[in-house]
């Protein structure tokens, strides 16, 4: 169990440092395209893209702390890491975003130089082409892993896509319609930032979910439910909380077992479903089982709004 989970944060890591390479190479290529060639969008586009460079670093960071074992003062483990860092990097995403807005806003009075040269349009359309083909790989492997951080990761470059698609279209039409229409890169540059406020948005307010133990997705909680009902002792899941932590999750479970059976009898039982849960769901790093007697008058399944 222990080489899957190693197996896990393997995967999202190797998936972080092609995220993050990319965007170095990218980031880099806009900026010096966006300054030579006068391209206010190509710039806050290339901003975008440096900016994800912090935000892949900081995700790298959030894993290796995330597999730290658990101490004295952590004992449910570092996985948390994950969120904190996420929403972190959310916050100063939308700080940047909302200076290039300054900052574009600022600039639109002064007229451009000139329009900008062909191969700014080779800089964007290749732009668009690798940050969906990043978005496409790293949203499969996010929702496989179950990683938020990876799938937020995915988004931004979903959105860095949009948005370089939004370059290349202003790059295009002031090319096609001639230097009045330059304000269109700043159009365009606006667009932009209205893209990665939406993205860093997102990605904040679904990390502050993990981090209030939202109830985790209805899929994964009916399939640990089934699990665990199979087991021949289980008479009945009553209770069942899974709360996301990184690339894992923490499940408490209450399952109902006959009456008449032993202390000793009963605490087989509670080991038998901590042991066919961890090794039935790799994401699962802990399962805190209570036993309860079969039948319960007293019993009831919790149905509030974000619990099962």
């Amino acid at each position: 169990m222990e080489d899957s989970k190693r197996g896990l944060y393997g995967e999202a890591v190797s998936a972080t440092w092609l995220g993050l390479a990319v965007n170095l190479v990218l980031g880099g290529a806009k900026l010096v395209g966006g300054l030579v060639g006068g391209s206010l969008a190509m710039v806050s586009d290339a901003v975008n893209s440096l900016g994800d460079v912090f935000t892949s670093t900081a995700v790298l960071a959030a894993f290796h702390v995330a597999q730290k074992p658990a101490d004295a003062e952590h004992p449910y483990g570092h996985t948390r890491a994950e969120a904190i860092a996420g929403s972190n990097v959310a916050v100063l995403v939308i700080v940047s975003a909302l200076l290039v807005a300054w900052n574009t806003i600022w600039s639109f009075p002064h007229e451009v130089a000139a329009t900008p040269p062909w191969w700014t349009l080779l800089i964007a359309g290749g732009n668009v082409a690798v940050k969906e083909a990043l978005y496409q790989y790293k949203i499969r492997l996010g929702r496989r892993l179950g990683s938020s951080a990876l799938i937020a990761n995915a988004w931004d470059h979903r959105s860095d896509a949009l948005s370089a698609l939004a370059v290349l279209i202003s790059l295009a039409l002031v090319r096609i319609l001639g230097p009045r229409y330059t304000f269109l890169d700043g159009v365009a540059a606006l667009a932009v930032v209205g893209v990665i406020l939406y993205s860093a948005t997102h990605l904040l307010l679904s990390s502050a979910q993990e981090l209030m133990d939202a109830q985790a997705e209805p899929e994964l909680v009916a399939e640990i439910r089934e699990a665990a009902g199979r087991l021949p002792q289980v008479r009945r899941v009553d209770k069942l909380w899974v709360r996301k932590s990184g690339l894992e999750h923490l499940v408490d479970i209450h399952v109902q077992v006959p009456a008449g059976l032993s202390v000793a009898e009963g605490h087989e039982v509670g080991h038998q479903v901590k042991d066919r849960l961890l090794e039935q769901f790799p994401n699962v790093r802990d399962v805190l089982v209570h036993l309860e007697p079969f039948p319960n008058t007293h019993s009831h399944e919790c149905e509030e709004p974000g619990r099962i």
